[in-house]
């Protein structure tokens, strides 16, 4: 897929998930939401979904809504890509996540990936993850509209 046609797709994605998401109040469906458009928008999307903050555990994401393969149940703060991008509260773009030595393998199939932090009411209350099964799939594009998807539905 060229950066055009990834763009194209963006902008529909975008003007649908603000469309339906628009007075709604609830993380969850929220969330469920994004996953699901997003997973149908892109064929390289292999796994997308939300990793959230623990309450009881402050340090710790736990799986939350996503659509693909089976995902990690639990991931620490600064372990893996979800984990670095909820301790740095920076987003991160992997290449190829075999390269990398903390990376957390919850389904082998998955080559590359992007994970953006999720702040609601200035606080991190999760963590979206999106893999894909090839490499070096995901890019700037990606991650100026990832962020503009998450910083318009939940910062505040």
């Amino acid at each position: 897929m060229d950066n055009a046609q990834k763009i194209e797709i963006y902008n529909r994605v975008k003007r649908d998930i603000f469309a339906i998401c628009e007075g709604e109040s609830s993380t969850i469906a929220k969330m469920a939401t994004i996953s699901c458009v997003l997973k149908q928008a892109f064929s390289h999307y292999y796994w997308c979904g939300f990793y959230m903050v623990d309450p009881n555990k402050e340090q710790e994401l736990v799986v939350g809504p996503y659509q693909g393969t089976l995902g990690c149940l639990r991931i620490p703060f600064g372990k893996g890509v979800c984990g670095t991008a909820a301790q740095l509260l920076e987003t991160q773009i992997v290449e190829d996540v075999h390269a990398i030595a903390n990376h957390i393998t919850c389904d082998p199939k998955s080559q590359s990936e992007i994970v953006i932090p999720v702040i609601e009411n200035k606080k991190l209350i999760a963590v979206l993850d999106v893999d894909s099964d090839r490499l070096a799939s995901f890019n700037e594009i990606d991650k100026s509209n990832l962020e503009e998807i998450i910083n318009t539905i939940f910062l505040n």
